[in-house]
């Protein structure tokens, strides 16, 4: 499968198994969302994983602190910038366009959430979803998803390869939000899963509008061929 600009953004492979994934995501989200609406307090589940967690000292703590930039607004724009200057070199436009909007939506999302949830932590800062987590898995999974499209990968190894990913990617930004005191463990677990639940989603769309535009684009085009042109432009030439 080539890398041209025109290629899916969703791999046709993987739209079955994503889908579920993203249903299944969208449903935890929801009842964590339920269980924890207005809620101050950590559950018991929270409660011994910050036990753990919490106050890391170094070399650590400067690892939380790093990681947590790059889901801070200037840390955030550079991951993009530079995700996005990958796509235009090696991709295409659509690519770059999914980037930009995944990002766009999975955190609009969690901004969206956290106030109709209500759950606080640290006095009226709202905590549920994790937006930070959110971002991170939201890169690592657009990456993946354009890696497995240009490796051509198979729908088992390509939907292993792309969860994998998000899982890392939300695991390591959820243990720097849980160890910084930043969140709870359920508030990073339900920033993952608006992750999985909005990606999916987001490259469909891309794809959807790309293809339209394209279709537009051909559609538009004058009905005649160029070498016929030529052709009857050399017969004037001899007259």
């Amino acid at each position: 499968m080539t890398g041209g600009p025109e290629s899916a953004v969703l791999p046709p492979s993987l739209r079955s198994a994503l889908g579920l994934i993203a249903s299944l995501a969208a449903l935890v989200v929801l009842v964590f969302g339920i269980t924890y609406a207005d809620d101050s307090e950590p559950g018991a589940v929270d409660a011994r994983i910050w036990a753990v967690v919490d106050g890391v000292g170094p070399p650590w703590r400067h690892v939380a602190v790093v990681t947590d930039f790059l889901g801070e607004p200037v840390g955030a724009v550079l991951v993009v910038a530079a995700v996005v200057t990958g796509c235009l070199l090696l991709r295409g436009p659509r690519a770059a366009v999914f980037v930009v909007t995944g990002a766009g939506l999975t955190v609009g999302t969690t901004t969206l959430l956290k106030p109709v949830v209500g759950r606080t932590i640290h006095g009226d800062n709202l905590s549920y979803p994790s937006g930070h987590t959110a971002f991170l898995t939201a890169i690592a999974l657009m990456v993946s998803l354009l890696a497995a499209g240009r490796l051509g990968l198979g729908r088992a190894v390509g939907t292993a390869f792309v969860f994998a990913a998000g899982l890392a990617a939300g695991a390591t930004m959820g243990w720097a939000q849980v160890a910084m005191g930043s969140h709870y463990a359920t508030d990073t677990l339900g920033g993952w899963c608006t992750a999985l639940a909005v990606l999916p989603v987001s490259a469909w769309l891309v794809d959807r509008t790309a293809d339209r535009l394209a279709d537009r684009t051909t559609a538009g085009r004058p009905a005649y061929e160029p070498a016929d042109r030529r052709t009857d432009a050399g017969r004037q030439e001899c007259h």
